[in-house]
C-alpha cells in the first residue's frame, strides 16, 4: 500500500502567506492544514495528524517560540520549521535550541522550504525507527525455561505471517513485548506498532480512539482525528486487554477486521486500511463468550493462533537471569556504578511468589540498584524495595485470600509448602519426597516449575 503523504501544518498570521506556502506545498504532494495563530496552532497538532510545523516566529498573542516550546511538551517528536521574515541569528539560535529543526527566513524560494521539509521528515522517520530499535534490544525475550522456550518457537512460526494472534497471559508477564516480536519479524517491520489499552480508554471515547472521528462529528471535536487503526495501516495494531472492550464496539471491530475499512465518526465514507491486529488479555474469553459478554465470531477471528505467556513463578531457571538483566540496564539508565547480586539475593529472588510477574520483578531491581549501599545486592535491599502486591500482606507474609484465581492461590501455596520442607530436611530430596509423600521423580518436576533448586 502506497503511505498517505505528509500532512504540514502552517502557522502564519498573514493569510496570503499561508496560502502562497500551501500552494507550492501541494504542488509537492503535501497535504496542508492551515492556522492563524499559536492556539489554533497547537490545537490542530494536538490530534496527531499532523507530521510537521511550519511555524511563524512573529504571531499575535503567543508568539512562535513560546508556541513551539508547547508543541515539544505535547509532542516531542513532531519536526518543526520555524520562518521569519526577520534575519535575526540570535532568534534563530535560541529557536534550534528549543528543539526547532530549521529556521528559514522570508521571502524564501520554494525549493528551500521543500528541501527543509523533506530533511526533516527523513530524519523524524530515522529517529523513529532508532527508537523502535532501542526498545526492541530494551526488552529483549529473555530466559532460557522451557516455557520461554516455546513461546519463542511460536513467535518464529507465526511472526512472518498475517494471521491474528491472541497472547493470553496473567498482568505484568509480558504480552506487549510478545506482540512487538512478532511485529518485528514480519514483512510489516517497518511499518508503525500501534498499541491501544482497551481497559484504560473511557467507554465514551472508545469508537474514537478506534476509528477517528471528524471536525464537529460530536461536542468538543473541534478537528479532525485519525483512529488507532489509521495510525497503524501498513503496520500493527496492538489492542491490549480486549476482553474489556464493551459490547457495542466488538460489533463495529468485527466488521473493521472482515471488511478492512474504518469509517471515523461523522464521516460519510469509509477509509481502506492494511493493518495486523494482534490482542491480549488477562481473561477468560472462551468462559465470556458463554457469559454473552464477549462476541463468539469476535473470539474466532482473534484467535486464529494463541500464545500463552506463562508466569513467572513457572519459569525459575528464568528469574536469576531476568534480575541480571534489569539490575545492569537500571544501573546504566539511571548513572550508577556497575552492581550484581550477591550470593543471598538468588535464594530470595526465587522464593517469591511475584504475582507481579516480570513487570514486578523488573521494578524491584530498579529501585534496589538505585538504594544500595554497596557494589553487591543482597537479600535485604532487595526485600527492603519489595512492595506487596496481590498476594502479599503488608506485613510480609502472604495473604492468601488476595490472589483472583484458585490457580494462582494454590501455585503459591504449593510452592510455599515444598519450600519450607526442603528447609525442614537441609535440601534433602529424598528425605523431603518420603515424608511430604510424594515420589522423587515429581518433586523434582515441581521444584523445576518453581526454581527451587
Amino acid at each position: 500500500m502506497t503511505a498517505d503523504p505528509a500532512t504540514i501544518l502552517i502557522v502564519d498570521d498573514h493569510r496570503a502567506v499561508r496560502e502562497e506556502l500551501a500552494f507550492a506545498l501541494g504542488y509537492d504532494g503535501w497535504r496542508t492544514v492551515e492556522a492563524a495563530d499559536g492556539p489554533a496552532g497547537l490545537a490542530r497538532a494536538r490530534d496527531g495528524d499532523v507530521d510537521l510545523v511550519l511555524l511563524d516566529v512573529k504571531l499575535p498573542g503567543m508568539d512562535g517560540l513560546e508556541v513551539l516550546t508547547r508543541l515539544k511538551e505535547q509532542r516531542p517528536e513532531l519536526p518543526v520549521v520555524m520562518i521569519s521574515g526577520h534575519g535575526d541569528l540570535d532568534t534563530a539560535v535560541l529557536a534550534v535550541r528549543k528543539g526547532a529543526y530549521d529556521f528559514l527566513q522570508k521571502p524564501f524560494a520554494a525549493d528551500r522550504v521543500a528541501l527543509s521539509i523533506r530533511n526533516a521528515l527523513r530524519t523524524s522517520r530515522l529517529q523513529r525507527e532508532n527508537a523502535a530499535l532501542r526498545a526492541t534490544a530494551e526488552h529483549e525475550l529473555l530466559g532460557t525455561s522451557s516455557a520461554i522456550e516455546q513461546v519463542r518457537t511460536m513467535i518464529a512460526k507465526v511472526g512472518r505471517t498475517d494471521v491474528a494472534v491472541l497472547i493470553t497471559g496473567e498482568n505484568g508477564t509480558g504480552k506487549e513485548l510478545v506482540a512487538r516480536q512478532l511485529h518485528g519479524q514480519s514483512s510489516r517491520a517497518q511499518g508503525p506498532f500501534v498499541a491501544v489499552n482497551c481497559a484504560a480508554i473511557p467507554a465514551d471515547l472508545a469508537e474514537s480512539e478506534l476509528f477517528g472521528h471528524e471536525k464537529g462529528a460530536f461536542t468538543g471535536a473541534v478537528a479532525a482525528r485519525q483512529g488507532s487503526f489509521e495510525q497503524a495501516d501498513g503496520g500493527t495494531l496492538f489492542l491490549d486487554e480486549v476482553g474489556d472492550m464493551p459490547l457495542p464496539l466488538q460489533g463495529k471491530l468485527l466488521r473493521t477486521l472482515q471488511e478492512r475499512v474504518v469509517q471515523r465518526l461523522g464521516a460519510q465514507q469509509p477509509r481502506a486500511v492494511d493493518v495486523r491486529v494482534l490482542a491480549a488479555t488477562n481473561q477468560d474469553l472462551q468462559a465470556m463468550v458463554a457469559d454473552k459478554t464477549f462476541r463468539e465470531d469476535l473470539f474466532y477471528r482473534l484467535h486464529v493462533v494463541r500464545i500463552h505467556l506463562p508466569p513467572l513463578r513457572e519459569r525459575g531457571d528464568d528469574i536469576v537471569v531476568l534480575a541480571r538483566h534489569f539490575l545492569a540496564a537500571a544501573t546504566a539508565r539511571n548513572g550508577l556504578p556497575a552492581r550484581r547480586l550477591g550470593k543471598g539475593a538468588g535464594p530470595w529472588l526465587l522464593a517469591q511468589p511475584w504475582p507481579g510477574n516480570v513487570r514486578q520483578l523488573k521494578n524491584v531491581l530498579e529501585g534496589a540498584a538505585v538504594l544500595a549501599d554497596a557494589t553487591e545486592v543482597e537479600a535485604q535491599d532487595l526485600a527492603a524495595v519489595s512492595t506487596p502486591g496481590p498476594g502479599a500482606a503488608s506485613g510480609g507474609g502472604t495473604d492468601w485470600f488476595a490472589f483472583e484465581r484458585l490457580e494462582d492461590f494454590r501455585a503459591a501455596t504449593e510452592k510455599e509448602f515444598l519450600r519450607r520442607k526442603l528447609l525442614e530436611f537441609g535440601g534433602n530430596i529424598k528425605r523431603t519426597a518420603e515424608r511430604i509423600e510424594l515420589q522423587r521423580s515429581n518433586l523434582y518436576k515441581k521444584l523445576d516449575r518453581y526454581g527451587l533448586k
